[in-house]
């Protein structure tokens, strides 16, 4: 029985020699020592938070071309995470039929689309329809993506490789808010800018994600053990020539149990239902400080030194709690994401209820937005990313990344029209009260207002809701490494 056990594992050795992997090979290039695919995807992660962040900058020019209040726009926001919330489950059993590649390109041009549309739109209700559409290419692509990179990475780098996804993602991010605020102030040809910022923006995206189908090799395709890969079993079964709808069907709900069950995702998807709701509602920022008197120009800057910082913040959190899981191999990720979600209270205090909401105060808000956005942006890189893939065996890694954005984004979708609601209905807004070029100081704290009520709650209760992974994070771990010992002596 060894020696079968012992040709079984050469032949899996040596399985990437044979001719049918050799194309996978001959696509996994290299450039200066790093993987074309992923550069690819990180660009992927770029185009995909700049898509998010466009209509968040151009609310104001938004709001004035449809006369939309904030619950309006709030309602915009909530759509699309809405959709993206329900629609998440079907990237994990898409990747059980398909290549992750193929996953990633059909999502991007999906998204590439619908931005189209939006810029193109005559009617809100368009726009809105276009938005729903829009969440729907973002649930196929981002949980492809955060399995992707669990699987280019070992356990003790994984928190630096998301760190470094989210760093460039950000600055993606940066540049699509940049770019949107900044065009939104000029015309070219006629056309509003922020009308062309999103036909730019979407002629990219397309572009990218066909690199993403042409160039994109699935790291469990060049693994030189197959058997680690989200796929193995599908393979197995395409070799045997046994795949059927059904076995399909029964693989997705195989794999959706095995995800449900374990406490530890329970748990982070948990926090993740309260502790999105800050960062869903940040959307309104833009739109806070052109109301307080900030050109377009100025409330580029400083949401680019948030979005900065938050970059920043997510590498080195990725990082460090890599060097804490050597000394806390069973904490040490919780450790740092608490500390996470703590500073998130003080900062949102200072922020909106301490910092005179004036354009004297540009400075005071530029460093008190950098160093927020370095300390609260630890959680999904140095926790939540890196656990979900430790607690769950290779192959249900994209089901867990899907279900916690089904979960997340469905719920945190209603914070965004919730600000907006409590800003218009309790804090005394009036959209016809703001000047299109200062603004208005009224509007502006009733909107501050909203947006605390809706942040410094929820970052406490995050941190709390951590807590109880002290006790079952070890526990799902050591039996998701056990079942995944079972698979290979199986096979």
């Amino acid at each position: 029985m060894g020696i079968r056990y012992r040709s079984s594992r050469l032949l899996l050795k040596l399985r990437p020699l044979f001719p049918a992997n050799q194309m996978a090979y001959i696509k996994a290039r290299k450039i200066f020592g790093i993987s074309l695919s992923l550069i690819i995807i990180n660009l992927a992660a770029i185009m995909e938070r700049s898509d998010e962040n466009l209509l968040p900058a151009v609310y104001k020019e938004v709001s004035e071309t449809f006369g939309a209040g904030p619950s309006d726009l709030g309602y915009l926001t909530f759509i699309r995470n809405f959709v993206q919330g329900l629609a998440s489950p079907l990237a994990g059993i898409l990747v059980i039929n398909y290549d992750r590649p193929a996953v990633l390109a059909s999502g991007t041009l999906c998204w590439a689309l619908s931005t189209a549309a939006v810029g193109s739109s005559q009617y809100f209700r368009q726009i809105a329809f276009w938005r729903a559409v829009n969440g729907f290419g973002l649930a196929i692509v981002i949980p492809a993506l955060q399995s992707f990179i669990a699987d280019s990475y070992m356990d003790g780098v994984r928190g630096a490789g998301f760190g470094f996804l989210n760093l460039v993602g950000t600055v993606g991010g940066i540049g699509g808010g940049v770019l949107a605020t900044v065009m939104a102030g000029h015309e070219f040809l006629g056309v509003p800018g922020w009308r062309c910022a999103f036909i730019m923006m979407a002629s990219l995206s397309a572009l990218i994600g066909i690199l993403v189908f042409l160039f994109v090799v699935d790291p469990r395709k060049t693994s030189t053990n197959n058997t680690t890969g989200e796929s193995s079993d599908r393979d197995a079964l395409v070799e045997r020539g046994t795949t059927t709808p059904t076995s399909v069907w029964l693989e997705s709900w195989t794999a959706t149990k095995a995800v449900l069950k374990v406490q530890t995702f329970q748990i982070i998807v948990l926090q993740g239902l309260v502790g999105s709701l800050p960062w869903t509602a940040m959307v309104f920022f833009t739109l806070w400080f052109q109301l307080i008197g900030f050109d377009h120009n100025s409330a580029a800057t400083l949401l680019s030194l948030f979005a900065a910082g938050c970059a920043i913040g997510s590498f080195m959190g990725g990082i460090i709690a890599d060097r804490m899981t050597q000394k806390f191999p069973h904490s040490g990720r919780i450790m740092c994401a608490q500390f996470s979600a703590g500073m998130g209270i003080p900062f949102t205090w200072f922020l909106l209820r301490v910092v005179p909401q004036s354009v004297s105060s540009y400075y005071l808000f530029a460093v008190t937005l950098l160093l927020m956005g370095l300390t609260i942006s630890w959680n999904a890189t140095a926790a939540n990313g890196p656990m979900f893939a430790e607690v769950v065996p290779a192959k249900h890694r994209t089901m867990i990344y899907a279900f916690d954005r089904a979960f997340e984004g469905s719920f945190s979708s209603f914070a965004a029209p919730i600000v907006g609601i409590l800003a218009e209905q309790i804090y005394g807004y009036n959209p016809k009260s703001v000047d299109p070029k200062t603004g208005s100081i009224p509007e502006a704290i009733a909107l501050s207002k909203g947006l605390f009520s809706m942040m410094a709650v929820p970052f406490g209760l995050c941190c709390l809701f951590y807590t109880p992974l002290y006790w079952f994070f070890r526990r799902d771990r050591e039996a998701a490494r056990l079942a995944s010992m079972k698979e290979l002596e199986m096979i």
